[in-house]
């Protein structure tokens, strides 16, 4: 253990390390030298300066839910662990909630629910840490109601090393006056690993100072009116399969603009490949939206009988949100899960060529993983609020994203079977643009949060977009301002960090 001043050290031979550098995705272990835990802000500091002295290379973890290596590349010598960090309070100075660095999602909704009534529109996957998941932009179930997590931002601290080596605690607001303006604004989509250790969050809602906590962020759904469909490979073909996927990507096209009364629902069309028989359509509205029952009824005939294509089953149902839906909706990790994830944005439905690679790779005969999927996400409504360089998300006129994946195998030796399958998948929707999806008039790039590696890759990125523009499209030359002011030694480093200016 090493002195207190610093957290506590655990290095190879203890039997807490193994449980430490794993992940959500094990087909990444990490082995640095030591991880180091962390409880309080100083702490981080201490830590830091410790291996900046050293010259070992630190990465930060949050809650390890990141699909690639970022925490876990071979060139880590120090993993500074978040997860004893965990606190969520009312800050009266600042007018806005606090939320350490390592809390994750299903701490952070339980306290700010059970303490206040309000909530923030995060995902859905409850282990996931805010550390992350905030930097990178933060969406889920609330957003098209809501806006981003990020559009909630009000101020963030951050342990940054300086040209000299040293050390600094820096704390940013979204005030346009505040020397850390930029180092603000740069946490507001940047993505997680790219310019310090962020140790807080603070988040209130655009506007002046609440009256009272409860006013400083949107209020929580009481009651969930929930959809769940569900569809059988069985006797569809490629046009009848085709109609589903239209119906759902005709009805975000006609009901994604900000003021919608569609921005109310949120949604899930998870595509699971033929292997599993069946594919699921998942989605909620707020009861006390006026006329819930009409909008989910609306919603679920363009999807349904609108394509002509009878599902196997449509259940609906009245639940409470915190206690009923949000538990049965997180994805827990799979304690062995092996995963390959791409994604993309969608301006608007897919293209004719896109619908059959779709198809075509989906019902696959030759491949068998009922676990891989395509999954269409409800996005836009109040994301789609805020101009694209107001905060480093620059993707605000989308209507869902896409992710592709493979997941959920757990024999190292099928790596290269799986991660093959999707890769293919994904060039071959995206083959008009370069097998990537380059922004035009139906697709607008990735997710910083879904980070794959192979938008950096030539062999699978041919268009004339780099991982650059596919992820920060305009707002990367800022963001490497930024990295040059707050990170000039590139310090904190990854497969797809933020570049210093030449």
């Amino acid at each position: 253990m090493s002195d207190d001043s610093r957290g506590v050290t655990i290095t190879p031979g203890d039997e807490r390390y193994p449980g430490l550098v794993e992940g959500y995705n094990h087909r990444f272990t990490g082995r640095p030298d030591y991880v180091r835990l962390v409880r309080t802000t100083a702490e981080v500091a201490a830590a830091l300066q410790e291996a900046a002295d050293a010259g070992l290379r630190p990465a930060v973890r949050s809650g390890g839910h990141c699909f690639e290596d970022f925490t876990s590349s071979p060139g880590i010598r120090v993993l500074i662990d978040l997860s004893p960090m965990s606190a969520v309070s009312y800050d009266e100075d600042m007018g806005a909630f606090a939320i350490e660095g390592g809390a994750t999602l299903d701490h952070v909704y339980r306290e700010l629910f059970d303490g206040w009534g309000v909530t923030i529109p995060g995902g859905t996957c409850f282990e996931v840490g805010v550390g992350g998941h905030i930097a990178g932009g933060g969406y889920g179930h609330l957003s098209r109601r809501d806006g981003l997590v990020v559009d909630h931002l009000y101020a963030v601290e951050v342990v940054a090393v300086d040209a000299s080596g040293h050390v600094r605690t820096v704390v940013a607001t979204r005030q346009s006056d505040d020397p850390h303006h930029d180092l603000w604004w740069a946490h507001t989509g940047g993505g997680g690993g790219n310019f310090g250790v962020v140790t807080r969050y603070w988040l209130r809602s655009p506007g002046g100072v609440p009256a009272a906590p409860e006013q400083a962020l949107p209020r929580a759904p009481r009651r969930i009116r929930r959809a769940d469909v569900t569809w059988s490979w069985d006797g569809l073909d490629e046009k009848s399969f085709t109609r589903i996927l239209a119906g759902y990507t005709a009805w975000h096209e006609q009901n994604s603009a900000p003021d919608s009364e569609g921005r109310h629902i949120w949604g899930n069309l998870i595509v699971l490949h033929r292997s599993a028989g069946v594919f699921f359509l998942n989605t909620v509205i707020d009861e006390d939206v006026p006329g819930a029952a009409e909008l989910m009824a609306g919603h679920l005939a363009a999807i349904t009988s609108a394509t002509g294509v009878q599902p196997l089953s449509v259940e609906e149902q009245v639940v409470s949100w915190m206690d009923t839906w949000m538990p049965s909706y997180s994805w827990p990790s799979d304690p062995r899960g092996r995963y390959k994830n791409k994604a993309g944005y969608l301006r608007r439905g897919f293209t004719e060529h896109q619908l059959a690679a779709v198809y075509r790779h989906l019902s696959d005969p030759g491949y068998d993983n009922p676990m891989a999927c395509l999954v269409l996400t409800g996005f836009g409504g109040q994301v789609n609020a805020v101009a694209p360089d107001a905060t480093a998300v620059p993707q605000r006129d989308s209507i869902l994203k896409a992710s592709y994946s493979a997941g959920a195998w757990t024999d190292p030796a099928d790596d290269g079977k799986h991660t093959a399958w999707v890769r293919a998948f994904y060039r071959d929707v995206y083959a008009e643009t370069g097998g990537v999806p380059r922004p035009d008039d139906v697709n607008d790039g990735s997710y910083i949060s879904y980070p794959d590696v192979d938008l950096a890759d030539p062999a699978w990125n041919t268009s004339d977009a780099g991982w650059q523009t596919l992820y920060y499209k305009a707002n990367y030359p800022r963001l490497q301002q930024v990295k040059k002011t707050y990170d000039p030694r590139n310090v904190f480093r990854h497969g797809l960090s933020i570049e210093l200016p030449s």
